[in-house]
């Protein structure tokens, strides 16, 4: 389980709490037990704990517990009650179930990570810090945040992927009036359509298969706060009824529940797609389009801001910095060279190149030459076409390999170097740099003879150069990671591996 934090272990039982330690051990998490005690001491002392499972305590309630650590997720042993404040999660049944204990550790560490904790900062600092350029197409989503942030009014942010369209939402709370409440974001494209429900609304216990107790759902986490409904154009229709009403009445019910829950949250929603071109072909609600779409706010793409890259890469830089703990500088001619790309991934992609190149080139100065080749532009403006894995480039670069050294006539047709060769045969055709092309009268299998080829070539520049695959790289005419990968495929062993 990817698991990002601590857990502790809170309870009298020591066969139980040992039980615990192991299913948190197996899981890969990390964990802190104890006497009572040394537990409530740690708690105290660092209010951070990402989960806290509670069985057996003598000295301090569950209730004030749950009190006095609103901002920490808590999960009860067997518990037969059910508590009213948002931290506690659920509970977990002796004997233990490894999906039940996996799914409530998920549920505290989406408590832990959405649950706001530190803020500070002036409204114009915090835009500047979440909303990084200069231009004038982010200095006007800026200006629609800070319109908008003070009103409770509903949100819909337009935008293509990796536009940064949760950086926004995050921005309309941060400087609203509700940013002292829980900024709750749900992906309603990434969850199964017959999970959504009770995973926006909760459920009651016994409402199905696996519902051991009854659970609060995103909107009742959100509460006093904004909750940001991701990719709503990818929610099933049912659920869109569902959730028109709930922006009406400001009330829903649980999933096998009868009692109304009211809410007092802030909806945000977005999408990359074409609502209008959904509810012309029928496949998202008009009346819901109209309710979400009070006050829009489009993110421009980094195609139409290419002068923020700079910025841009600079902010990255240092975020990324921060978990690889190296540093990477580009020069003038790589930052050129960038802000002439297009960006089909926009910020998104920006980010996970800077990423890739903090790990190959750690602690050094990026130039033009150091980038991936679909981002190396030169005077003329175009790209080099990257090199193509393709069997037909594959099949033109083995003919090449193996032809002779005389240019070919302009209208010549290639040299199909694929005839009748035995395994040994193309050992010694190979030697020359020629092999023959009559194809037998029983035909050839092509496929494991261009393999046997390919094999004798790649020991032969092995052998060449003592191993070293980068030199027989070189001596082949390919990328040592193609290379490498060949290597791999055949069971071909160097040095430098």
């Amino acid at each position: 389980m990817d698991f990002d934090g601590n857990l502790l272990i809170l309870d009298g039982d020591p066969a139980r709490r040992a039980q615990i330690e192991t299913i948190a051990g197996f899981l890969g998490i990390s964990w802190q037990s104890g006497s009572e005690a040394d537990c409530l001491a740690y708690l105290a002392d660092s209010n951070e704990m990402t989960a806290v499972i509670v069985g057996d305590v003598s000295t301090v309630s569950l209730p004030k517990l749950l009190m006095d650590y609103p901002k920490t997720p808590f999960i009860g042993i067997n518990l037969d009650v059910e508590y009213s404040n948002s931290n506690m999660m659920g509970s977990v049944r002796v004997p233990f179930e490894l999906d039940d204990f996996t799914q409530q550790m998920r549920y505290c560490q989406s408590f832990y990570a959405l649950h706001p904790r530190k803020k500070g900062g002036s409204g114009s600092e915090t835009l500047l810090r979440l909303l990084v350029g200069q231009g004038s197409a982010i200095q006007e989503v800026r200006h629609l945040i800070e319109q908008v942030a003070v009103t409770d009014a509903n949100v819909l942010i337009l935008g293509e992927s990796g536009t940064g369209k949760e950086v926004v939402a995050r921005s309309v709370h941060e400087l609203s009036s509700r940013s002292k409440g829980p900024f709750v974001p749900i992906n309603c494209g990434a969850i199964p359509p017959d999970l959504l429900e009770s995973e926006l609304f909760g459920h009651e216990k016994g409402a199905f298969t696996g519902a051991i107790s009854s659970r609060k759902g995103r909107f009742e986490m959100a509460e006093s706060g904004t909750i940001f409904l991701d990719e709503i154009g990818d929610m099933p229709m049912p659920m869109q009824v569902k959730l028109l009403r709930v922006l009406q009445e400001r009330c829903f019910e649980r999933v096998g529940g009868t009692k109304p829950v009211k809410v007092n949250v802030r909806v945000i929603a977005a999408t990359h797609r074409h609502l209008e071109e959904m509810i012309a072909d029928g496949r998202f609600r008009e009346d819901l389009y109209y309710r979400l779409n009070v006050f829009p706010i489009e993110t421009p793409p980094l195609r139409d801001r290419t002068d923020d890259i700079p910025l841009l890469l600079q902010e990255l830089t240092n975020r990324h910095a921060l978990v690889h703990h190296v540093n990477i500088r580009f020069t003038q001619r790589a930052m050129a060279s960038l802000m002439q790309h297009s960006w089909p991934g926009n910020v998104r992609e920006l980010s996970n190149l800077v990423e890739r190149l903090m790990i190959l080139h750690p602690n050094c100065i990026v130039d033009d030459v150091d980038l991936p080749a679909k981002y190396r532009y030169g005077p003329g403006g175009a790209a080099p076409k990257p090199q193509e894995n393709s069997p037909q480039a594959e099949r033109d670069a083995i003919i090449a390999m193996f032809a002779d050294g005389g240019d070919p006539a302009p209208d010549a047709e290639p040299q199909a170097s694929v005839a009748s060769l035995s395994t040994g045969d193309a050992a010694a055709s190979s030697e020359s740099g020629a092999f023959a092309q009559v194809l037998p009268d029983d035909g050839i299998n092509l496929k494991d003879m261009l393999a046997d080829l390919e094999i004798n070539m790649i020991r032969q520049a092995l052998d060449k150069v003592g191993g070293v695959t980068a030199r027989a790289a070189e001596l082949l005419g390919m990328r040592r990671t193609t290379l490498v990968e060949k290597m791999k495929k055949y069971g071909i062993v160097a040095r430098d591996l």
